[in-house]
């Protein structure tokens, strides 16, 4: 019997503790969640294939509010997983801030998605502050089921991004728009520090809550063959 104990001790010991996570964080996950489901559900109208098989780093940021970022406030909540050798990491949180005045998407709800497709718009993901356009160079993405030969988003963007509102989805440009480590919603989740490199190399084991994000992220954003035959 004691034995018994002793093996059950250790066992509880082995399996990472996650403390309870605020509702907020888990609603921001699961909105994000909804956000890739609907835009993947007309493929036509979607990211097309080449960019989901090459993605290094998906970012969802769901329910913008225009009156925000009008007056330059924070204005953007949103998640953010990237691939791994052992699959797509667990999630970190990040704010959005800025813009220039050009950047008029408009309306209440707007989603945004950014995706980095190749190791350079990883590295961005992994600074404390970065901004679209400048350290990343970036893009708005094309949409449909294939990116099409006279598009040049492999050659010349580290960042790909996109907005959604009112059901429609379509590339945007992003430039002037700061992205901000959230570290303090970051630790909630996963009940400890842990820094960005760790977490999105895929070193920190994916929390319960953030499992159904993550699945659906790994679900549309498949490896290409040629990448896994390497």
């Amino acid at each position: 019997m004691k034995r018994l104990v002793v093996l059950l001790t250790v066992a509880a010991l082995a399996v990472p503790a996650f403390a309870q996570v605020p509702q907020k964080l888990i609603n921001r996950l699961d909105a994000a969640q909804q956000t890739l489901n609907a835009i993947m559900s007309v493929p036509d109208k979607s990211i097309p294939a080449s960019i989901l098989e090459e993605a290094t780093c998906v970012g969802v940021v769901p329910g913008l509010l225009k009156g925000a970022f009008i007056f330059g406030a924070e204005y953007g909540q949103g998640v953010v997983t990237c691939r791994t050798p052992r699959g797509w990491s667990g999630p970190v949180f990040i704010r959005m801030a800025g813009g220039s005045w050009g950047f008029q998407i408009g309306g209440k709800g707007t989603d945004l998605v950014l995706v980095a497709v190749n190791r350079k718009g990883f590295q961005d993901l992994l600074q404390s502050k970065f901004k679209i356009g400048a350290g990343a160079s970036a893009a708005a993405g094309p949409v449909g089921r294939d990116a099409g030969a006279a598009t040049n988003w492999k050659m010349q963007s580290e960042l790909l991004t996109w907005s959604r509102a009112r059901g429609l989805f379509a590339g945007v440009d992003l430039n002037g728009v700061s992205v901000t480590q959230n570290t303090a919603d970051t630790q909630l989740l996963y009940g400890a520090p842990h820094t960005f490199n760790s977490i999105l190399a895929g070193d920190v084991p994916v929390p319960p809550d953030a499992r159904p994000f993550v699945r659906t992220v790994a679900k549309y954003f498949h490896e290409s063959k040629t990448v896994a035959n390497q």
